[in-house]
């Protein structure tokens, strides 16, 4: 159950009640593609750094260890030892993302394994299959991301093709959630709304997936080589078609100014790769913007990462110590910059929860995109 708690303009405070906990959104989503965090991360950290939600991946989980194993050892929160919500994506990235190494037909997709070649098939009943037995709490319906780049054509085959793969994705998942053996029989499926950057393509998408009544919808196909113009276009003449009583997601985005951006115009789910893959090279997140430990002026910098900050690194370290460990290759400098940025990105959000709560959104994203 979603329960739209506050608005400020098209900002949305929300509250979504799940099998396996509630979600407070504005959320962030934690990527944990192969059910963990990249750097070292465990389920107890995510835990403490204020992580709601952890996103893992249907075709990598798929591959390794199978979905059959975490079934056995059930389901996802229990593999993991996370007991909050789960999402897990369809496996329609690596249909973008695995270009070279896939084919599409209407059927689903035929993908070569990155890990060892072998021959694996994907359409939305097997993608369906896959997420029910990992037991997340939400499932993403299986969609085609197609490149910002390809003609106007392609991408209106694409879409189409999309929305016959929701319909075919929902009532498989109907199915699933009445079988007696079902690891998580409430599993929530999001609908993908896609378009690439044309707008009219867009609105009637939205229009379409909107009248199946889901439970959530993302919108896809975005932060993919685009600007951040386009990204914003296409937020702002889509999101106005989708439901405001449903929660919406912005797929893999972004930066703190996207997450802003985006929430200023309905947004209230996000997750990206960049707080971890940032941290475990150096790169770390503050309230006064960016950071780069590998740098030399760093050395004998015996300040915290950021002085306004209570993770579990800023509380105890210098930036001279983490940036001695980067250049001592040791994993505990990968670990206490991952662990900072998460805690940054999920107190961010709840800075933002706040300030929709007191009607002073409009006033924080000024004030936070002054100072970044």
């Amino acid at each position: 159950m979603y329960n739209l708690l506050s608005t400020q303009g098209r900002a949305k405070r929300a509250r979504l009640t799940t099998a396996h906990g509630i979600i407070e959104t504005p959320v962030f989503m934690n990527v944990a593609t192969v059910a963990a965090i990249k750097g070292a991360v465990s389920a107890d950290d995510l835990k403490a750094v204020g992580c709601q939600v952890a996103l893992c991946n249907t075709y990598h989980l798929h591959l390794r260890p199978g979905e059959d194993v975490v079934r056995d050892l059930g389901g996802l929160g229990r593999f993991m030892a996370w007991d909050g919500p789960t999402l897990t994506d369809s496996g329609g990235f690596q249909v973008f993302s695995l270009g070279a190494l896939r084919k599409i037909k209407e059927e689903g997709v035929y993908f070569s394994s990155h890990i060892d070649g072998s021959k694996i098939f994907m359409g939305p009943e097997e993608s369906m299959n896959i997420q029910s037995a990992l037991g997340a709490t939400i499932a993403m319906a299986f969609d085609e991301c197609a490149p910002h780049t390809a003609d106007k054509g392609y991408i209106q085959d694409s879409t189409n093709r999309t929305t016959r793969w929701l319909t075919r994705s929902a009532d498989r998942l109907t199915h699933l959630n009445a079988q007696p053996e079902t690891i998580n029989p409430r599993q929530l499926l999001f609908g993908i709304n896609q378009g690439g950057v044309y707008e009219d393509m867009r609105i009637e998408h939205a229009k379409r997936i909107a009248d199946m009544d889901l439970p959530g919808y993302a919108i896809g196909g975005l932060a993919v080589g685009e600007t951040k113009c386009e990204m914003y276009r296409i937020l702002d003449c889509v999101i106005p078609h989708l439901p405001i009583e449903k929660p919406t997601y912005l797929m893999g985005v972004g930066t703190p100014e996207n997450i802003l951006e985006a929430v200023a115009r309905g947004i209230d789910f996000f997750d990206c790769v960049l707080p971890a893959r940032n941290g475990r090279h150096g790169q770390v997140f503050t309230s006064q913007g960016k950071l780069n430990l590998n740098n030399a002026c760093y050395q004998r910098d015996d300040a915290p990462i950021d002085a306004a900050c209570t993770c579990p690194a800023c509380t105890r370290f210098s930036r001279g110590y983490i940036r001695h460990l980067f250049k001592a290759k040791e994993m505990l400098a990968m670990r206490l910059c991952v662990l900072h940025n998460l805690y940054f990105y999920n107190q961010l959000m709840a800075d933002i929860r706040h300030a929709i709560d007191t009607g002073n959104f409009e006033a924080f994203k000024s004030e936070s995109l002054e100072k970044w």
